[in-house]
């Protein structure tokens, strides 16, 4: 039966428009938009999924609208790449087109062994033979996961609730199943569409399966020989017949490189085995092509690339480098580059800095994965495609980049260290536009017209949470190939490997904006849109920030303390209630986020949103000023608007807040012309200055400040201030002229000042 390995990825030298092979969009970077053709394998019964599979891969397309598509259907699809708890699809679909049944009907499903379901195959139709049920009884009514073994390796089968098969019986015995290859997390999985998918197994006449070093290699897959020089290779026959082997031949390039040959008859449920030699006569790569003859009806010959190197223990170096480096895609929040091919190259590394060029160069024979360190550089990503999207960009940033080109399988590497292809590109910044347009802050109708602004917006589960912004934006990298995510309260940074798992980490979503605090509470069954808001949640140590916080409200402890953990703690605060301070860099995101809430479903369904009375607002108000947004929260912000479709105004306008009163929900008159009455009262002096500069705001205290040159570029800052009068000393300036922005508990301000 045939078991076929569809490798070989392609490389793509543009974001293209027009279709691609699947193989092709599978190796481009995340986020990054693909058109694909294939022939979809499943229909309605998975809902609003379809797997789209072609010669060289398979690609499940996510969206409204696809129940047109039925099995056998050639579809045109065009979308974003998005990971999926660990599943690569597209997702959303923004445009397809369904060509009809195609003319060659369903791929015939890969018949494969358990052991080698991974990424290779992923999404693709396969058959697994002999395998049975770990459970027994019936499958559970709704979604389940449940498992099948052949003995030595176990495997999750996911029964979906929307097919027939959920609630019957779990059949007994050996059983054959033709399903789509899924994951979950770190778990590969069958999903089968219906219960023709599942059925006994009949041992076939003949059946070759070939393993070498121990490992199964698939029919007209690659085996890595590297410089090892001899390797075991076992045939095995799970027929109920004789196999007979006629012989095997080595052919290719460097064939004379390798000897070692086997004909014979192989007994059925039996193996023979053979060793393979390796004696290089030369340097670089080294390839030659096992073939196997036999009589198994479908795979005869069973040919298996043979990979190797010479007496130099590297690869053939390439060519030339890659060319052309672009950055098509380019958002406060993520980026995309794409580059020409190098001449004689297999795959390339990809080198990143911020602020300046990158000069670390990789070294021959060293495995490098994304995160690792590189001189002054990152990896930000390795393999054969022609683009990358790094992870955890943010704003106002410009980011360098260096790609090299390299050949060879791990330890053998040879990097083409000459000319790589170079660029940078600087990140979006706050795209706001015109959304603000018919909104007037010293309108009494401000508040409300706010409310209408921002709310209704696109919903967005909070299932999902972990698929947009964790996998698309809070994940960054780090060594060996490993992630880490922030906890927000406390600073903590949780190193894990990919995928990214809730209980596995101890990390959960905290509504910064507590759920208890809702008037709709409780808001999570069926979910609300207020329960969901990713403008209001925030990843957090479960243990150590999210529960210890719980519902308290937001304040400084000048009390007894009762709980630390890193930047956060819980205690008492001046008027002796238990209170949650989080650290300096999340007070004035928090403070956003709760007045965001506070005004986007104020007014909702008739409920009045006002925080609770032990919530201090006036803290709230100094956290936002002396912790004014940065380049992560700005390109947080714009992620979320590009998700939910609404903005946190108080982002965007950190002089808002002035025109609010959060603990009834009504406008602030009062606060009319409050810009004008700070800068009447910002007083820099003396200008110009040789030896000191003072700044104060008449009647209020500094809370922060900032100075930048000239040209734009902060060289000076300070946060959680509270002075009557700042003092800075002119000899931290050059010559020249500056610009100080400080910060009040009711508006920043800014003026420029000279040093001579």
């Amino acid at each position: 039966m045939k078991k076929i390995i569809l490798s070989g990825l392609l490389a793509v030298s543009s974001l293209m428009t027009f279709a691609q092979t699947i193989s092709d969009a599978r190796n481009m970077g995340i986020g990054q938009t693909v058109t694909i053709r294939g022939v979809v394998t499943n229909g309605t019964e998975l809902g609003s999924i379809r797997y789209v599979q072609d010669a060289t891969g398979a690609l499940p397309i996510y969206g409204t609208g696809l129940n047109s598509l039925l099995r056998g259907d050639s579809v045109t699809a065009t979308g974003p790449l998005l990971d999926f708890s660990g599943l690569l699809e597209i997702s959303p679909v923004s445009n397809f087109i369904d060509h009809g049944p195609s003319l060659g009907g369903l791929p015939t499903p890969q018949i494969v062994p358990l052991s080698v379901i991974n990424e290779a195959i992923e999404a693709q139709l396969v058959r697994v033979d002999n395998v049975t049920f770990v459970q027994t009884g019936n499958f559970a009514t709704g979604n389940s996961t449940v498992q099948i073994t052949d003995g030595s390796t176990t495997l999750d089968v996911r029964i979906n609730g929307t097919t027939n098969i959920d609630g019957t019986a779990i059949p007994t015995g050996p059983v054959s199943i033709v399903a789509l290859v899924g994951q979950f997390n770190a778990n590969y999985q069958l999903v089968p569409r219906d219960l023709n998918d599942i059925f006994p197994y009949i041992a076939p006449a003949r059946e070759i399966n070939v393993k070498m070093g121990g490992l199964t290699v698939l029919n007209n897959g690659t085996y890595i020989i590297g410089n090892v020089a001899s390797t075991n290779v076992t045939i095995e026959n799970s027929g109920s017949q004789n196999l007979t082997v006629t012989a095997t031949t080595l052919s290719g390039t460097n064939a004379a490189d390798f000897t070692g040959t086997f004909s014979g008859t192989v007994n059925p449920t039996s193996s023979q085995s053979f060793t393979l030699n390796f004696a290089p006569t030369g340097t670089g790569t080294r390839t030659a092509t096992l073939s196997i003859a036999n009589d198994d009806s479908d795979e005869n010959p069973y040919v298996i690339t043979l990979s190797a190197v010479g007496t130099d223990n590297l690869a053939t170096e390439p060519t030339s480098n890659p060319t052309n480096l672009t950055f098509p895609l380019i958002k406060a929040y993520t980026l995309g580059g794409q580059y020409a091919a190098g001449v004689n190259a297999e795959k390339y590394i990809v080198l990143w800095k911020n602020g300046s060029a990158v000069t670390g160069v990789p070294t021959d024979g060293t495995t490098y994965e994304r995160g690792d360190v590189i001189g002054d550089a990152k990896v930000a990503y390795i393999g054969s495609g022609m683009s990358f999207t790094p992870r955890h960009v943010i704003a106002n940033q410009n980011y360098h980049f260096a790609v090299y080109a390299f050949n060879g399988p791990d330890g053998f590497e040879n990097y083409k260290t000459t000319a790589p292809a170079t660029g940078n590109v600087t990140s979006q910044g706050a795209q706001i536009g015109n959304y603000y347009n018919g909104i007037n802050s010293n309108s009494s109708s401000f508040l409300t017209n706010l409310s209408a602004l921002i709310n209704p917006h696109n919903f967005v589960s909070y299932f999902n949470y972990k698929t947009t912004m964790m996998n698309q934006f809070e994940i960054r990298d780090t060594t060996a190939g490993q992630s880490y995510v922030v906890c927000v309260y406390s600073g903590e940074r949780k190193v894990f490997n990919d995928p990214f798992d809730w209980t596995a980490t101890g990390y959960s979503r905290e509504h910064t904006y507590s759920h208890s605090w809702m008037p709709t509470f409780p808001a999570d069954n069926p979910e609300q849109k207020e329960y969901n808001d990713q403008h209001n949640l925030y990843p957090t140590n479960l243990q150590n920030a999210n529960t210890p916080r719980s519902n308290l409200p937001l304040d400084i402890i000048t009390g007894n303390t009762v709980f630390t953990y890193l930047g956060c703690s819980v205690g008492y605060n001046s008027s002796n209630q238990l209170c949650f301070t989080p650290r300096p860099e999340q007070r004035g995101n928090a403070a956003r986020s709760i007045f965001y809430m506070a005004t986007c479903y104020n007014g909702q369904l008739g409920n009045n949103w006002q925080i609770p009375t032990n919530q201090n607002q006036d803290i709230l108000k100094q956290w936002h000023y002396a912790d004014l947004p940065d380049n992560y929260e700005i390109a947080r912000h714009e992620y979320i608007y590009s998700l939910q479709n609404n903005r946190n105004p108080y982002i965007d306008s950190t002089d808002f807040v002035c025109h609010v009163n959060f603990s009834n929900m009504t406008y602030d008159a009062c606060q009319v012309g409050l810009q004008e009455k700070l800068e009447a009262n910002f007083s820099v002096f003396p200008v110009p200055s040789n030896n000191k500069v003072y700044a104060q705001v008449n009647g209020l205290n500094i809370v922060s400040y900032s100075v930048s040159d000239a040209q734009g570029r902060e060289i000076m800052s300070a946060t959680t201030l509270n002075l009557p009068v700042l003092e800075l000393s002119a000899d931290k300036f050059k010559s020249g002229v500056y610009i100080l922005k400080v910060g009040t508990e009711l508006g920043t301000v800014q003026s420029s000042f000279i040093i001579e």
